[in-house]
């Protein structure tokens, strides 16, 4: 089942008035899927290159079209990609080709004799017939559009397609509670290939042991090998993972640990990391610029899981089996892991209430940081809102029971006993309700996070 990508199936509708379009994205999220659903109903060639020779990628190119049905004569040999490009384009037999994986086709090639292939490619066959150049690698796919690559402009149309959000991921499990929903977006995330492991029949526990707690299975050899390949310096970015797990640490912490000789090899794989939106590095909303508060941590929840729990206990699951396992080393803590990735999808669902317009004034979105020195405290609030007359401070409760009077009263004192923070507005967000959601602040439900339409 297809779902979601809306406004990615209308930008790519331009495929078939011979357009050019770069997409690219992490691994198994989708991007397979998306050009198949845009091609369904038309005259198009999808092909996935392979790590081999140009040569060899164009026979297989040819073979996949004879496949697929495209009528090419058997007396017809094509000596370069530009030769089936062109013939295909003039035929009209097709109205568009995706070449998935693209920098594969740079395995035995430079770059530049690639790219400068493909520009050439594109310009001759413009208004012919789409193109869509794909793939995985991030950072090669981001080179095609900086300017000195031979590619730099010859786009239409360029995306990035993300992950799902929270509301967008919880279609894959519609029949369950909000609570529930937050728990199984805290621990599977938004890739759908991972999303596609769950059975919603099942509760958080049997889920997590169905899957990342049992090797070989699609989830967990997504998040132990699968999300990193293709990226340099693998090793190295499995040791910031590693590092990294359920935690949130700065650049000086992570360098301290890993790179004591200061090679800087530490530094380009972290930028690596960033770049490919494994890893994200944040600022608190009040120091925009200050380095040194901020920090990094793994972006994608599955992968964090993964990294939290299952990656540095391997030979114990191996001894355990996935049951034990879970009791002994997930069970203890998943509720407190859960707590702060809902803390995540609220500053999400405020982020998709300003993209709609439904927010005005609204500055950015993010962690406030405090260090009240009178009062020898330092700390940070879930959820700011920066507007223009001041901050909208939310606290969020990830609780099993409703939120009560006294709580909301005790976190309120501690929001208003920080003199540097100018406060516009007092706000709580809990996933399961409020004893009682009279008074002068803003009371956010669970339900209200997922009332929001697709």
């Amino acid at each position: 089942m297809f779902y979601s990508r809306q406004s990615e199936i209308k930008q790519l509708q331009g495929l078939f008035k011979g357009e050019a379009l770069c997409l690219y994205g992490l691994r198994r999220v989708g991007k397979t899927s998306l050009i198949q659903e845009v091609f369904n109903g038309h005259r198009c060639l999808y092909y996935e290159c392979t790590k081999d020779s140009l040569d060899s990628n164009l026979k297989q190119f040819t073979e996949e079209a004879r496949r697929s049905g495209i009528a090419i004569p058997s007396y017809v040999d094509f000596k370069s990609f530009s030769d089936a490009f062109l013939f295909l384009a003039d035929t009209k037999m097709v109205e568009a080709i995706a070449i998935d994986e693209y920098p594969y086709l740079k395995t035995f090639e430079s770059a530049e004799k690639v790219d400068s292939l493909f520009q050439g490619i594109i310009e001759r066959v413009h208004g012919k017939m789409g193109i869509i150049l794909s793939g995985s690698e991030i950072s090669s796919m981001k080179n095609l559009l900086l300017p000195g690559n031979p590619l730099f402009g010859r786009f239409n149309q360029t995306i990035r397609l993300p992950e799902f959000n929270y509301l967008e991921a919880s279609q894959f499990y519609p029949g369950k509670s909000v609570y529930d929903k937050v728990a199984l977006y805290s621990v599977f995330g938004g890739s759908p290939y991972v999303n596609r492991s769950i059975d919603p029949s099942k509760d958080l526990k049997d889920n997590i042991v169905a899957t990342f707690l049992r090797q070989g299975s699609e989830a967990y050899n997504y998040a132990d090998s699968v999300l990193l390949m293709g990226l340099t310096n693998a090793a190295h970015a499995e040791r910031i993972l590693g590092v990294l797990g359920n935690s949130k640490k700065r650049h000086g912490e992570i360098v301290a640990l890993l790179d004591q000789n200061k090679t800087g090899v530490l530094s380009r794989s972290l930028a690596s990391l960033v770049q490919s939106n494994v890893i994200k590095v944040a600022f608190p909303i009040n120091r925009p610029d200050d380095k040194k508060k901020s920090f990094y941590e793994i972006a994608d929840p599955a992968l964090r899981f993964f990294y939290a729990y299952v990656r540095p206990n391997k030979s114990r699951l191996a001894t355990l089996g996935p049951e034990e396992f879970y009791n002994q080393y997930v069970k203890p803590s998943i509720t407190t892991f859960v707590s702060h990735r809902f803390e995540e999808i609220t500053r999400d669902y405020f982020s998709i209430l300003t993209q709609r317009g439904l927010l005005p004034g609204t500055k950015d979105i993010g962690v406030y940081y405090y260090d009240d020195s009178e009062n020898h405290k330092k700390g940070e609030f879930d959820v700011a809102i920066s507007k223009v007359d001041g901050y909208e401070v939310y606290e969020v409760k990830y609780l099993q029971n409703v939120m009560s009077e006294a709580l909301v009263k005790e976190e309120a004192d501690k929001i208003r006993a920080i003199k540097e923070l100018n406060v516009a507005r007092i706000g709580f967000v809990s996933v399961n309700g409020f004893e009682s959601d009279e008074g002068k602040y803003k009371f956010i439900t669970g339900e209200d996070l997922y009332a929001l339409s697709l």
